[in-house]
C-alpha cells in the first residue's frame, strides 16, 4: 500500500509540473463620449481554466484607477528617490523648486477610474472588493481543472489627463490614448495569481481572442490593437473601396469592430486630427500610420517616409528572431513616449526621422519579446527591454551605419551605475527598485548586455540559433529566464546556469587584471567576484600575435574558434597562469570589449 500512494503522489507531482497557460477570450462593447473622457462598457470574459487547480477567486486589473490623488502610484512617485520627469511638476520657482507628483494635482474632472457597475458568472450576481487598482472576486462557483465559466460586467471609466502611458489630451495634442483602459482578468500560472497593483511599469497577462467594439464621435480616427471588420462602415482611410463607403452614423457616432486573436492585451488610440497612411510590407502585414496633421513640415516628411523602413525591420526581425504572425501592425502618435502594445504602438510622434525610426524600431521589436514571448515583465523586465534594445540596436547600426557605440554607452552606463553604488539585481520586480534610474540601466543597458556578452560566451552563430530556437519554442508562452537558458544551453551545447545566476541573480561584477608577466609567464587575477571564460591576445616582441582562449570549467565545454585553447580555469581559483615559446610584448584580455568587465584599463599590459 505504501508503494502504490507514493506511486501517485509522485503521479501528481508529474502532473501538476507540466506546462499549461489559461485562455481569457473578451467580448467588449463599448460608448466613448468625447466631451466628458468618460465611457461605458459591457464585457463578456470567457475563461477557460487549463491548469490542474479549482479556482475559487479571480482578480482584475483596473489600471485607471492609479490616476487618483493617494494612490499607490501617486505615493510612489511621491516617495521615489528620482522619479520620471513625466510624473512629476515643479509647482515651486526656478529659484526655489518644489516637485510634486502630477496625480496629485488633478482635478476630478482630471482623474481616472473604472467602476464596476454589475458582475456576474453566468448570470448569479457575484461578490467583489476593489482595493486600489485590484479588484478581488468571489466565484459563485468553482472553475474545476479544464473547465471554463463566462463572467459578465457592465463598467464605466473616466480617462485620466495624460500623466504616465495612458490618458487624454496628450503634451502633442492627441486626444485619447487608451492603453490599460478596461477591467482586464489578472494572469493566473504555475507561480498562481500575478494580481499586482498598478504602479506604472510593466505588465502580464493571458492569451486570448478579443472582440472590440468601440462607438465614438464620427469625426475621429481610431488605431490600435487587432483587425478592423467594418472598414466600409468607419473609413477614415481604412476602407477598401470608397465606392463602397456606407457610413452608419447614429447620434453622431460610428462604432468601430475590432477583432485581435491570440494576443493578451488591447489597446487603441483616437484623435479628430489624425492622418492616416498604409504600407503593405514585402512578405509581412499592413502596417498603419496614424499622426497629428498639425505636425509641422519636416515631422510630417519624418512620418511619410516610415512606411519604406518597415520593410527592413520586419525583415530584420524574422531573420533574427522568427515571423511576425498577424497580418497588421499599427504605429499611432499618442501616448507619453513610446509604448508597446499587441499589434500596435503607441509613440509621441513630434520628432526627427532618426528619432522616429529609432524609437519604431524598438517598440516594434518588442512585438518579439513581450507580445509573442509573453514573459512575466514585472518579475523580468530584462528580459523584455533587455531583448529588445538588443536586437534593435543592432537593425539601427545596420540603417544608420553607427558603429558599436550604442553598446559601449550602455557598457558606461552599466559601469556608471556600479559606481554610484546603487545597483539592484536584475530579479527586482520591475515596481520594485529604489530607483528610476537603476531600473532603466539594468533592464534596458544591462540586459541588453547580457545577450551581447552571450555572444561572447558562445559564439555568434549559437546566439543567432537560439533566438531563433527561443522564438519557435515559446512563442505565444509564458518563457522564464531559464527557459531561455535551457535553449541557449542546447544551442551551444555549454552549461550556462551560472551565467544567469550571476548575471541576473546577483550584482557580482567582472573585473580581470594581467600580472606583469614574467619573461615567458603569464598570469591573470580574477579581482571581480564573476567568472568568465577568457579571451587572451598575446603580441610577441617580433609582432606576431597569437590568440589564447580559457574555458571556464562549470560551462563543461567552449565556443568554436580558430585560436590556441588552454586547460580550463576553475571557477574557485583567482589565478590562473600559462606559458608561452616567445618573448612578450604585449597582452590584451578581450581585445573585442564584448566582456563586460567594469575596469578595462587593467586589461592590457605593455613590455614599454
Amino acid at each position: 500500500m505504501k508503494k502504490i500512494i507514493f506511486f501517485l503522489g509522485m503521479l501528481s507531482i508529474t502532473v501538476n509540473a507540466q506546462y499549461w497557460q489559461q485562455k481569457t477570450d473578451y467580448k467588449m462593447d463599448v460608448d466613448m463620449d468625447v466631451e466628458t473622457y468618460q465611457y461605458k462598457g459591457k464585457q463578456e470574459i470567457t475563461y477557460r481554466n487549463n491548469s490542474p487547480e479549482t479556482i475559487t477567486k479571480v482578480y482584475y486589473h483596473l489600471y485607471n484607477n492609479a490616476f487618483q490623488p493617494g494612490s499607490a502610484m501617486d505615493v510612489k512617485i511621491q516617495n521615489m528617490k528620482d522619479p520620471d520627469p513625466r510624473v512629476m511638476i515643479n509647482i515651486g520657482t526656478e529659484e526655489a523648486p518644489v516637485n510634486k507628483s502630477k496625480i496629485a494635482l488633478l482635478k476630478p474632472e482630471e482623474q481616472g477610474f473604472i467602476k464596476v457597475l454589475k458582475l456576474t458568472q453566468k448570470g448569479e450576481l457575484l461578490k467583489y472588493y476593489v482595493e486600489g487598482t485590484v479588484l478581488e472576486v468571489a466565484l459563485a462557483k468553482p472553475i474545476k481543472a479544464g473547465r471554463k465559466t463566462s463572467l459578465e460586467m457592465e463598467f464605466e471609466g473616466q480617462i485620466p489627463l495624460q500623466v504616465r502611458r495612458s490618458g487624454r489630451d496628450n503634451k502633442e495634442g492627441v486626444a485619447l490614448s487608451m492603453t490599460q483602459w478596461y477591467p482586464k482578468l489578472a494572469a493566473y500560472d504555475q507561480e498562481g495569481w500575478h494580481a499586482n497593483p498598478y504602479l506604472g511599469a510593466e505588465f502580464y497577462a493571458d492569451w486570448g481572442d478579443y472582440e472590440v467594439n468601440i462607438s465614438i464621435d464620427k469625426e475621429y480616427t481610431i488605431g490600435g490593437s487587432g483587425y478592423l471588420q467594418n472598414p466600409n462602415e468607419v473609413g477614415h482611410g481604412y476602407e477598401t473601396s470608397k465606392d463602397k463607403l456606407e457610413q452608419k452614423i447614429e447620434n453622431g457616432k460610428i462604432t468601430w469592430e475590432f477583432k485581435a486573436p491570440n494576443v493578451h492585451d488591447f489597446s487603441w488610440a483616437a484623435d479628430a486630427d489624425y492622418k492616416h497612411l498604409k504600407h503593405q510590407v514585402a512578405n509581412g502585414p499592413e502596417v498603419h500610420f496614424l499622426y497629428k496633421n498639425t505636425l509641422d513640415g519636416d515631422r510630417k516628411a519624418s512620418w511619410e517616409k516610415l512606411p519604406k523602413v518597415m520593410d527592413q525591420l520586419f525583415a530584420f526581425y524574422k531573420e533574427q528572431v522568427g515571423a511576425y504572425p498577424y497580418k497588421q501592425y499599427t504605429v499611432v502618435q499618442g501616448g507619453d513616449g513610446g509604448m508597446e502594445y499587441a499589434m500596435c504602438t503607441l509613440i509621441t510622434g513630434d520628432r526627427d526621422y532618426r528619432s522616429l525610426v529609432g524609437v519604431v524600431a524598438h517598440e516594434l521589436a518588442h512585438s518579439w519579446f513581450q507580445f509573442l514571448l509573453a514573459s512575466n515583465e514585472t518579475k523580468h523586465a530584462w528580459m523584455d527591454e533587455g531583448f529588445t534594445t538588443y536586437i534593435s540596436t543592432l537593425i539601427e547600426h545596420q540603417l544608420f551605419n553607427d558603429d558599436k557605440g550604442a553598446f559601449e554607452k550602455m557598457y558606461a552606463s552599466y559601469v556608471k551605475l556600479i559606481g554610484y553604488g546603487i545597483e539592484e539585481p536584475l530579479t527586482t520586480y520591475g515596481d520594485s527598485f529604489d530607483y528610476n534610474y537603476g531600473y532603466g540601466v539594468s533592464s534596458y543597458n544591462k540586459g541588453a548586455l547580457f545577450l551581447d556578452q552571450l555572444e561572447y560566451i558562445i559564439g555568434k552563430d549559437a546566439l543567432k540559433n537560439t533566438l531563433r530556437n527561443y522564438f519557435k519554442a515559446y512563442s505565444f508562452k509564458h518563457p522564464t529566464p531559464e527557459n531561455f537558458m535551457r535553449v541557449a544551453e542546447k544551442s551551444s551545447g555549454l552549461e550556462l546556469d551560472w551565467y544567469l545566476n550571476y548575471w541576473t541573480e546577483t550584482t557580482a561584477t567582472i573585473d580581470y587584471e594581467i600580472f606583469p608577466p614574467l619573461t615567458d609567464k603569464i598570469t591573470i587575477h580574477r579581482k571581480g567576484k564573476m567568472p568568465m571564460p577568457i579571451e587572451v591576445t598575446v603580441t610577441y616582441e617580433d609582432d606576431s600575435t597569437e590568440g589564447f582562449y580559457i574555458p571556464l570549467d562549470i560551462m563543461r565545454g567552449e565556443k568554436k574558434q580558430e585560436v590556441t585553447v588552454l586547460a580550463d580555469w576553475s571557477w574557485i581559483k583567482p589565478t590562473y597562469s600559462f606559458s608561452v615559446a616567445k618573448p612578450i610584448k604585449k597582452v590584451e584580455l578581450d581585445q573585442d570589449h564584448q566582456m563586460v568587465d567594469v575596469n578595462r584599463e587593467n586589461n592590457v599590459w605593455n613590455k614599454n
